[in-house]
């Protein structure tokens, strides 16, 4: 009888399974979208294995990257607003922002809300997740989150339990745009360390907004709340920094321990909390936060701005072996660089939290030489991670046959590779 849907994907994947990598602690077994980008509907089951989607530009192989980047708190691999991802019947493929070309559907949503559903095998055992956009919103962006059929409170809830790192040809420019940038790369990855990060960055932010919008007022403000605003910027603003100041710390110790051919990447933070940090306790370093804060409120009235925290950090990275700023590298070491530190934070999540993270890696193999290819490969197996790869040309992933699950995306339709 023939199989037919996702039960053949995953039949077909299970028939092929000849690989002998460690069993990851976590990976999507499931993965179900409603009107998602280019798909009305799709499915698609895995047993573990790394996934390689190959398939036309257009096809649909970045949205499904993206769909799994949505079971990590944030705003996934393109920062799209809820509404862009809403599919479009009429939407024409187009350059996605991830810099590949896909189908990254109009702005412009009709019939029912976006929504991505799965089943995902975490070191305590399956659980459902379940996130989209909310259509009773009313106009508002909201994204609703579901675990295990109950409504969760928050995003956060889902960075306890799945992490996700990703690597999209936007990046490729990541050492020579602008800092803002850089800290959420750093932000993301300090996410799968500790998930409330992002609770704090969110408030820290929400702060500063309202800080800024007493400022530029036509009334004089109340410097009370003023400094009730200052103070909880210090307190989030002193622990953001600290957290990601102790995360690059241990990112570049274990790009350090790394081997193989990828270069080991020389990491750390600019700015004036990351300085303090050098003299002061994180307590005196909020007091002296707060403070510069009040003196500054003349200065940030007219700026709109705000002259102090963690939002003015930024990330340096230097290629170790060659001694050289990572914005000076050619394109190809920028790539291997950030290859570098993926991977050096893969294997600082095994060891921290006891699994590897969702690797996901969109049109990455083919800026590769084969010894790299392999390398990469090799290690992402042996990390016992489940990446999820793109490319146009199947050859390039020659060296994950018989350990990887492979598929074929044309026109949003997935189907086994033959």
């Amino acid at each position: 009888m023939e199989r037919t849907g996702h039960a053949a994907l995953h039949a077909d994947a299970s028939d092929r399974f000849a690989g002998t990598a460690p069993t990851p602690g976590l990976y999507v077994q499931r993965l179900h979208l409603t009107a998602f980008r280019n798909y009305a509907h799709a499915a698609l089951e895995t047993d573990g294995r790394p996934v390689v989607l190959t398939g036309p530009n257009g096809a649909g192989k970045t949205n499904l990257l993206e769909a799994v980047s949505f079971l990590a708190p944030g705003r996934g691999l393109r920062r799209a607003g809820l509404s862009e991802v809403e599919r479009h019947p009429g939407a024409q493929a187009t350059r996605g922002s991830a810099g590949s070309r896909d189908d990254a559907a109009s702005p412009s949503p009709t019939g029912p809300a976006w929504a991505v559903a799965a089943r995902v095998m975490t070191p305590e055992g399956s659980r459902d997740l379940g996130t989209g956009r909310d259509p009773s919103a009313e106009g508002r962006e909201r994204r609703v989150v579901k675990i295990d059929g109950d409504f969760a409170g928050n995003q956060q809830m889902l960075g306890e339990l799945v992490a996700v790192t990703w690597l999209t040809p936007q990046m490729d420019r990541l050492f020579q745009d602008s800092p803002g940038g850089r800290r959420r790369f750093i932000d993301r990855l300090v996410y799968g360390i500790d998930p409330a990060h992002a609770g704090r960055v969110n408030a820290y932010e929400h702060a500063m907004r309202e800080r800024a919008r007493l400022l530029r007022g036509d009334r004089t403000p109340d410097p009370d709340w003023l400094g009730v605003l200052e103070q909880r910027m210090a307190e989030r603003g002193v622990a953001i920094a600290a957290a990601r100041r102790q995360l690059v710390d241990r990112l570049a110790s274990a790009s350090a321990s790394g081997d193989g051919p990828f270069p080991k990447a020389g990491l750390g933070l600019s700015g004036d909390l990351e300085t303090w940090f050098d003299e002061l306790s994180a307590l005196d370093a909020e007091e002296k936060m707060a403070s510069a804060l009040a003196q500054a409120r003349g200065r940030d009235a007219e700026t709109g701005g705000a002259a102090y925290g963690p939002h003015r950090a930024d990330l340096m990275a230097r290629h170790v072996a060659r001694d050289l700023p990572a914005e000076l590298c050619s394109t190809g070491e920028q790539k291997a660089l950030l290859i570098s530190i993926v991977l050096a934070h893969a294997r600082l999540l095994a060891a921290e939290r006891g699994f590897a993270p969702l690797v996901l890696l969109d049109e990455v193999a083919a800026h590769l030489d084969a010894e790299r290819r392999a390398a990469l490969f090799d290690e992402l197996v042996a990390l016992g991670a489940q990446p999820w790869l793109t490319g146009t040309d199947p050859e390039l992933f020659a060296g994950l046959h018989g350990r990887a699950q492979f598929f074929e995306v044309r026109a949003a339709t997935i189907a086994p590779a033959t």
